[in-house]
């Protein structure tokens, strides 16, 4: 068993709406979300962060204070929303709404123009933590990342529908835990 604890990055500089590949940096706002969310560490074994500065720059300052290895993962990067990256959602409703609404509906059978695929998405995100796993079974971890990668695992985790995903709520600096086991199978805990 791998035990995650899935740590989203806080409230960014350029706001909200699809950050996706976008580097911008934590708010205040933002870095006492994750402070507040890590106040109380856990044994981790290693904190394991995306590599852009939103979740990079808290995950460097975390693994310091608690003398923790760090990796940087490529794969835990948020999706990539192509030419919606840094608008809103009510920019695009007025601009693009039918595309919007079927990515809300169906985000594996429509890609924003210029996207990642969600498809694509999925295999980065899954063969990343598969990877944890084979390395690091049988230990707890610190994943400091965004929230396209927290509904994924904690969709799966919930065996909701593909078409659920963005059902899945997560807020700036919340913190979720999943164990992963050997079938690869993930599991939600409440503790």
């Amino acid at each position: 068993m791998l035990t995650l604890d899935l740590l989203r990055h806080g409230e960014t500089e350029l706001g909200g709406g699809f950050r996706g590949s976008l580097d911008d940096q934590l708010t205040p706002t933002g870095w006492q979300q994750m402070r507040q969310a890590t106040a109380r560490p856990e044994h981790w074994d290693a904190i394991v962060s995306s590599p852009l500065r939103r979740c990079a720059d808290f995950a460097f300052e975390l693994a310091e204070q608690c003398h923790l290895p760090l990796m940087l993962q490529d794969g835990l990067r948020e999706l990539h929303f192509g030419d919606w990256e840094g608008r809103h959602a009510s920019e695009l409703m007025q601009e693009h709404a039918e595309d919007l609404g079927r990515f809300w509906a169906a985000p594996y059978e429509f890609t924003p123009p210029g996207g990642e695929p969600m498809l694509a998405f999925e295999e980065r995100v899954l063969n990343t933590v598969n990877e944890l796993y084979q390395h690091r079974a049988g230990e707890h971890l610190l994943l400091v990342t965004h929230g396209g990668v927290m509904r994924l695992l904690t969709a799966r985790a919930r065996r909701l529908e593909r078409d659920q995903l963005l059902q899945v709520e997560v807020g700036h600096g919340q913190r979720l835990r999943l164990q992963l086991d050997a079938r690869g199978e993930f599991h939600e805990c409440h503790c």
